[in-house]
């Protein structure tokens, strides 16, 4: 059915979750659309907080991942399978990423008929306030290695707010890694024929509540990732 299904992966974000909802419904203009929360079992309250929205808004959904590890990957496509709509935009639950934007991305999705648009961070320290000095450098050094190994796609394989056709992940589903906080690159390189990708920058603001899922692990987890994928396209 053509319209949009808003995915949010939570883990512990009870405190940006009103705040977040609400500037949701005030900015997106998109006439048919969905909202789901996945939460990765916070047992903080979120789930309470969203019951209430619930109240006044009608398309908006909330699922327990209970399976472990926590895990953002397989929080998100839990998520898809939970989506009624032709395209799906997955963004953070942190307020890192401006909802204000979903419409930007949503119409250059529409307008130039793309597989995936992505909200790509300029990665300067001057245009991203929003990322540390420690998240800053990561992200650099694993687009150039994912850029040299895979070849080059989009300018930020690692953004977690972008929009894409369900088909892609229909079509795909059996050949991602399903594990890891990088959906958007298990997405981008699981497959083997073009598709059309197109990049929108954005804003990318400061956490405000809560703390960061970025580790040495999660880092780990992405560069094994990326030599499976190199191996598998090798082939």
């Amino acid at each position: 059915m053509s319209g949009l299904s808003i995915v949010i992966p939570i883990y512990k974000e009870k405190k940006n979750l009103s705040k977040l909802i609400n500037l949701i419904y005030k900015f997106v203009k998109i006439k048919n659309f969905e909202l789901i929360f996945i939460d990765d079992d916070s047992k903080d309250g979120s789930e309470k907080i969203i019951k209430n929205f619930k109240k006044k808004f009608k398309n908006l959904k909330f699922f327990t991942r209970k399976e472990k590890p926590r895990d953002l990957s397989r929080s998100c496509i839990m998520g898809f399978k939970k989506t009624n709509f032709t395209y799906i935009l997955v963004m953070d639950g942190d307020l890192q990423h401006r909802p204000v934007d979903i419409n930007k991305l949503y119409k250059k999705m529409i307008n130039e008929d793309c597989d995936i648009v992505v909200g790509s961070r300029e990665l300067t320290k001057k245009k991203n306030e929003g990322l540390r000095v420690y998240r800053l450098i990561s992200s650099i050094i694993l687009i150039f290695i994912v850029n040299i190994f895979l070849g080059f796609k989009t300018n930020d394989p690692m953004s977690g707010f972008f929009i894409f056709k369900k088909k892609i992940f229909l079509e795909n589903k059996k050949k991602l890694t399903a594990k890891g906080y990088k959906i958007l690159f298990d997405l981008i390189y699981a497959q083997k024929k073009p598709v059309k990708i197109r990049d929108i920058f954005i804003k990318f603001n400061s956490r405000e509540e809560g703390f960061s899922k970025m580790n040495y692990k999660v880092i780990y987890l992405l560069l094994k990732d990326i030599v499976k994928k190199f191996y598998l396209n090798s082939k």
